[in-house]
């Protein structure tokens, strides 16, 4: 169970000069974890992010017979080959918050015959509409009871005769077309995915190993061909620093007075810089350095200092590439004068919890005019604006949004209490440390 406190903010952040690093790539830990389980001997990953969501991982795939141990900074995981889950007891898995967990869990377990598994998440993710990937799984031929219900719990039965198909990926979600990918390792014959670009992790990964994938780039979409049933081996990988966990230092150093800062060792792939190219069109001095590629991931070190923001009309081609820091983009556009608009985002609406709702409400009660549609959001910035009250966050389970709005005490004059703030440590369980030593300032108010 975890321990439940709140965050209080009540004075802002001096100027700072700072060089931190942030923890590593949630993404990659989790898809490092679950490739390597298919592959033929042990995988040694280093620096995998150690956050709730990456544990349950390793915890649903040791209760399906996967070792996994620890060995100073790496995790072995040795494995056993394509469609080696052995039963887990109670034929029950719990994925906790996490729908990347989930999703491509799902995409695993679709062609591992004999396995009949229940899933469940936590309040949260049992919300969340799954319909997204069982469509596509259904198509290859496992099965998803109760039938024609779409939440969480679900319970998934494997096939032993998966067919490979042709799968369109319309929303742009990298879990999707991720989760195809996972099944058709195990599905003979050819699966193609022709997808809205989206993050490309699992392809660089699958690359990495020598898996049988191509990748053709056409006018709007990509076509990925991967022939399944090809053995893989076991791999070396180091996971560098979450671009995500970034997002919220470089707002705070945008916003606050005469600072500076330095972000080391930064996943700096392209389909993750959406919201470092949103705030430069907003006139943000941000820039990559030492550019390299690592372990098929291009790696930098990023500098920000604090600038005189604009407002924006939001490039709907950008957004696809910066889906979880919209809520930290709301917020620079409620701080910058101006009219911001942002369209294209209705992703936002299926995550932890609404997330356009959620920030609307907070923003509205410090005097924050906004207008949104079910697909959209407009915010009339005030630099001005002042906390008179306590604000209130009830951010439930949903980890941006807590993060968002400390952002967003740290640069007002007045005070914001944000409750559950625990749920941080589903993504960045040392968020507050590195807080402190840029010179945040805050008070933990634990719950009984």
């Amino acid at each position: 169970m975890k321990k439940k406190f709140s965050v209080l903010v009540s004075k802002k952040i001096k100027k700072f000069k700072k060089v931190i690093t942030v923890e590593s790539d949630k993404s990659i830990s989790h898809r490092s974890l679950l490739i390597a389980s298919q592959c033929v001997g042990p995988s040694s990953i280093e620096n995998i992010l150690e956050s709730e969501d990456v544990k349950n991982t390793a915890n649903c795939l040791k209760k399906l017979g996967v070792k996994i141990i620890k060995k100073n900074k790496k995790t072995i995981v040795y494995g056993s080959g394509l469609g080696s889950f052995k039963k887990p007891k109670n034929n029950f898995l719990y994925t906790g918050n996490s729908g990347t967990l989930t999703r491509l869990i799902f995409g695993l377990l679709a062609t591992q015959s004999d396995l009949k598994i229940k899933i469940l998440g936590d309040s949260s993710l049992n919300k969340r509409d799954m319909k997204r990937i069982i469509k596509p799984l259904s198509k290859i031929g496992c099965n998803f009871y109760p039938e024609n219900k779409s939440t969480l719990p679900l319970t998934i039965e494997g096939t032993s005769m998966p067919l490979a198909q042709k799968h369109y990926e319309k929303i742009g979600s990298a879990q999707v077309k991720s989760a195809i990918l996972l099944a058709g390792l195990n599905t003979p014959g050819i699966t193609q995915v022709k997808a809205r670009r989206s993050r490309d992790h699992t392809e660089n990964l699958l690359n990495i190993i020598k898996a049988d994938l191509k990748v053709k780039k056409e006018k709007k979409d990509q076509l990925i061909l991967l022939r399944g049933q090809k053995n893989l081996f076991g791999f070396n990988l180091s996971i560098s620093g979450d671009p995500s966990s970034a997002a919220p230092f470089i707002i705070l150093t945008l916003l606050a007075t005469n600072s500076k800062l330095f972000i080391k060792n930064i996943n700096c792939n392209p389909t993750r810089l959406g919201f470092i190219n949103i705030l430069k069109k907003m006139n943000a001095d941000i820039k990559i350095k030492n550019l390299k590629k690592k372990y098929g991931e291009p790696v930098g070190n990023i500098s920000i200092k604090s600038s005189s923001l604009r407002s924006i009309k939001c490039p709907k081609n950008l957004v696809p590439y910066a889906i979880d820091e919209f809520p930290l983009l709301f917020i620079a556009a409620a701080l910058t004068k101006g009219i911001s608009k942002f369209n294209g985002i209705s992703e936002l609406r299926h995550k932890e919890q609404d997330r356009i709702k959620s920030m609307e409400k907070g923003l509205n009660q410090i005097g924050i005019k906004t207008k949104s549609t079910n697909d959209s959001l407009k915010i009339i910035g005030n630099p001005n604006v002042r906390i008179k009250k306590v604000l209130k966050i009830f951010p439930k389970e949903d980890h941006r949004i807590a993060m968002a709005f400390f952002c967003l005490g740290q640069l007002l004059d007045g005070k914001i209490e944000i409750d559950n703030f625990q749920t941080v440590n589903t993504s960045f369980p040392k968020f507050l440390i590195t807080m402190k030593k840029i010179g945040a300032i805050f008070e933990i108010k634990k719950k009984n």
